[in-house]
């Protein structure tokens, strides 16, 4: 995760610096904001000196998918307040999509917070490396910006191996982005999400109740066993 996160940092630090912002910006930003692709667009919209109430709506939109991670991240065994404080600040696609499988159930709250932490500062660590080396970095440097693209699609694929049981998941997943694309293009990522979420739920309805008794039934064979 590192390995996709550092090239990536380094790739928002110089464009930082090529846009005439000071390189702290690229370490503040990373540190205080901590928001992937919406990190990147601030740059503009700090240059633009764009009104705060749009720069907040404009933060909403980019992370609203952020409110379907928190239906199922494992923030209740995070201890303490501060680090359920700091757990849903730094909560990430990266940290969702680690955190989501199902070899994670068994991790502690601690295992949860360290991975959350290392990977800010992979990607903190990286912005301020390419800002301070900004000006030695041509702007013609390719394969920088496909970081990010690369990073997710291993991420894909270690779910997809995972849960190759379970192929209905993502073929409603890529129905839900055809649909969102082709009716609400300028917001495919939110009505994408909110489709996927609601297919899932009605998928969850109508599952024969057979299925739900397995479980049940399991328990009480131990138990007499």
């Amino acid at each position: 995760m590192g390995l996709g996160l550092l090239p990536l940092g380094l790739a928002f630090g110089v464009l930082i610096v090529h846009a005439g912002l000071p390189w702290w910006c690229a370490s503040l930003f990373t540190a205080v904001v901590y928001a992937g692709s919406f990190e990147f667009l601030l740059v503009n919209l700090a240059l633009a000196v764009t009104p705060l109430a749009t720069v907040a709506l404009t933060a909403f939109l980019v992370n609203v998918r952020h409110v379907f991670y928190a239906l199922s991240f494992p923030l209740d065994r995070i201890p303490g307040p501060l680090g359920k404080a700091y757990g849903t600040f730094a909560l990430t696609d990266e940290a969702y999509a680690l955190t989501a499988g199902d070899r994670a159930r068994s991790w502690s709250g601690a295992r949860i917070l360290w991975l959350q932490m290392f990977m800010q500062s992979y990607w903190a660590g990286g912005a301020t490396a390419g800002a301070l080396l900004g000006s030695a970095v041509p702007d013609s440097l390719r394969g920088l910006d496909f970081a990010m693209t690369a990073l997710f699609a291993v991420l894909a694929l270690d779910a997809v191996r995972e849960r190759r049981h379970d192929l209905p998941t993502p073929v409603l997943a890529l129905l839900s982005a055809l649909v969102a694309r082709l009716v609400l293009p300028g917001q495919m990522l939110l009505a994408a999400f909110t489709l996927f979420t609601a297919a899932l739920l009605i998928r969850s309805r109508k599952e024969p109740i057979r299925n739900r008794e397995v479980p049940i039934r399991s328990r009480e064979e131990e138990s007499r066993a």
